[in-house]
């Protein structure tokens, strides 16, 4: 399969034809590509020193407060969303009640269910009715679009259901940002990864901590860069930490980060009801070839009696995700696509 330069939304994209495997990993833009080759280059002639690398990561968290609708100063960085969840988990009080949705990606459940042993309990209920189900529970923790089937989670049913009672929501926006318009100021937490819609190297991830929850999170991965200055506490004790969100940082993963910090400016740059209008509509086109309602996700789920590779070899980039065949529509997609989609779904 070999990959053809394509233009969209102002960048340009080395995809082929029939890619539409972005709820595995995103395409970067040529430019983040070179962006990320010219920092191996200088890495290979020992160009760079530590500090040059801040300005990437700080550059990716206001990006990121950006594209999920929340002020820079609460982002924290990391490498993966169960490694940012994990204090969040961690904070918990013994036995509390978490709320999740049924089949969740599990590294949003996981970093909760192994808290098993201080009493910390897990229930599930399929996505449309969770916030129907919030009673009870410490915590609600949902991805906003399900990595199984691009289901999107009813965020303003769940924001009135968990305000009127009173209870912290934590938002996993790994499948969603990127090309679903979002205004998350109101969550305790968000958490993304950036190597899918985000089109970043894999390595580089973001937790927004709203104010209210800084405390409530334990800091169990407490290191040098979540110090106030990272460069004044590389050394020694007492344990001092950032005052604000920060607090949570992870050492980042340096080429990771310059990646990220070059996709996810990009990405910001652009408008976004029309990148959500660009993936929708190739989406939705799809599942109208196919016989299936619009449903108003970049993701597509089908149930198939070809195998993988039988699709791969008519061209058809995807996932096989619970048992269904996974398909994702973002910038650098067109119709060409849709088209030898429904050839081989066919």
């Amino acid at each position: 399969m070999s990959a053809t330069r394509r233009h969209a939304f102002g960048a340009a994209f080395d995809v082929p034809v029939g890619y539409v495997n972005t709820p595995s990993i995103g395409i970067p833009p040529a430019t983040v590509a070179d962006t990320v080759a010219a920092a191996v280059d200088r890495w290979r002639t020992g160009a760079d020193d530590p500090p040059d690398f801040t300005a990437a990561v700080d550059a990716s968290r206001a990006s990121f407060a950006d594209l999920v609708g929340v002020p820079a100063d609460r982002v924290a960085v990391g490498a993966t969303v169960a490694g940012l969840l994990a204090p969040v988990a961690a904070g918990l009080p013994d036995g509390a009640r978490v709320l999740a949705a049924t089949g969740e990606f599990t590294s949003v459940t996981f970093p909760f269910a192994a808290q098993e042993h201080r009493g910390v309990t897990v229930e599930t209920v399929p996505v449309a009715e969770l916030a129907e189900a919030v009673d009870g529970h410490e915590l609600v923790v949902v991805a906003v679009v399900q990595s199984a089937d691009g289901t999107v989670a009813d965020l303003a049913a769940l924001r009135a259901a968990t305000a009127e009672a009173g209870i912290a929501v934590a938002l996993d926006v790994t499948q969603a940002a990127g090309w679903l318009p979002l205004e998350l100021d109101w969550a305790d937490w968000v958490v993304c990864a950036g190597y899918k819609w985000l089109l970043s190297p894999r390595g580089a991830a973001w937790l927004a901590v709203h104010p209210r929850a800084l405390d409530r999170g334990r800091p169990v991965g407490a290191n040098w860069y979540a110090g106030e200055n990272p460069w004044d506490t590389v050394y020694g004790l007492p344990l001092r930490l950032a005052a604000g969100s920060r607090r949570f940082d992870a050492s980042p993963a340096w080429l990771a980060f310059i990646g990220a910090a070059a996709a996810l400016d990009h990405l910001a740059s652009l408008d976004r009801d029309a990148v959500y209008a660009h993936c929708i509509g190739l989406a939705d086109a799809l599942r109208g070839e196919l016989g299936l309602p619009p449903a108003g996700s970049a993701i597509v789920s089908v149930d198939v009696r070809a195998t993988p590779e039988r699709l791969s070899r008519a061209g058809l980039r995807g996932s096989m995700r619970a048992g269904r065949f996974r398909l994702g529509f973002h910038l650098y997609n067109t119709w060409e696509d849709v088209d030898l989609a429904v050839a081989a779904l066919r």
